[in-house]
């Protein structure tokens, strides 16, 4: 009978701790949403940022990474910005520099055309313009600058030294894999696709795939033929069907077997 009444007790008590651990979680996670939603940024809501411009339904994403040099920032309309992503324009905040002025002028320099996605973990930085199209989807831990180390001096410290700039423009339409870098003087046409961890410099054509470091094409679309050059592994993916319903959206495979 003790014996019954301690596992009784034991299991009690072990229900009570399991029910405070659950509801402890839930009060952490609800609270960490909370979060993330108040400190996202967007048109009604900018907080300290004050952009050049951000389009209605634009959002970036709390936490925010390092953001200055704003006013010469321009973010169009639905664009989707990440955690902890980098956005800068110059070398530094303005608020650090003699005069609040480091001479850009009234232009802007970084342009986030309408629909931009920019994945957790990105750096844009920008001294001379950097320029995306509508629509360009980039992967995490995208890397695009229009600023590089110059090393021309020996004697000196290359950290020291003045960097080279060049501006650099990414067409509509473009797709940027995960950890590639674009370096500055890069010119990339329309619907290009970058490859992860890809080092592209120079200039990219419409309709181009490269990979590598440095980037090289490895494949095109061939106007002659209307076709990939070479040809694609795989078919093109079946869209569902523009009437489909939640429901059937949820079963995939009957799509799949469909296709």
């Amino acid at each position: 009978m003790f014996l019954s009444a301690t596992a009784a007790v034991t299991s009690a008590a072990g229900a009570a701790t399991s029910w405070r651990r659950r509801a402890a979680s839930r009060l952490v996670h609800r609270a960490r949403r909370w979060v993330q939603n108040a400190g996202a940024v967007t048109a009604e809501r900018p907080g300290l940022l004050h952009f050049g411009r951000i389009g209605p339904g634009t959002r970036l994403a709390h936490p925010l990474g390092t953001v200055f040099g704003e006013r010469w920032i321009h973010l169009g309309d639905h664009c989707i910005i990440g955690e902890q992503v980098t956005l800068t324009v110059g070398l530094m905040p303005t608020d650090a520099l003699p005069g609040d002025d480091p001479g850009f002028g009234p232009d802007p320099v970084l342009r986030l055309g309408h629909g931009v996605v920019l994945g957790r973990g990105s750096h844009v930085v920008a001294l001379a313009p950097i320029t995306l199209g509508e629509k360009v989807y980039c992967g995490p831990y995208v890397y695009l600058t229009s600023i590089n180390h110059s090393y021309d001096d020996i004697a000196r410290p290359i950290g020291e030294q003045w960097p080279r700039t060049a501006p650099v423009e990414i067409g509509a339409g473009s797709w940027l894999g995960a950890g590639c870098v674009i370096l500055p003087g890069a010119r990339l046409g329309r619907n290009v696709v970058v490859a992860a961890g890809a080092v592209v410099r120079g200039d990219v054509p419409d309709f181009a795939v490269v990979a590598g470091a440095p980037a090289r094409i490895v494949r095109r679309w061939d106007e002659g033929t209307a076709n990939w050059q070479p040809p694609l592994r795989t078919p093109a993916p079946v869209p569902f069907p523009a009437e489909a319903s939640p429901e059937q959206l949820l079963d995939t495979g009957e799509f799949e077997q469909q296709a």
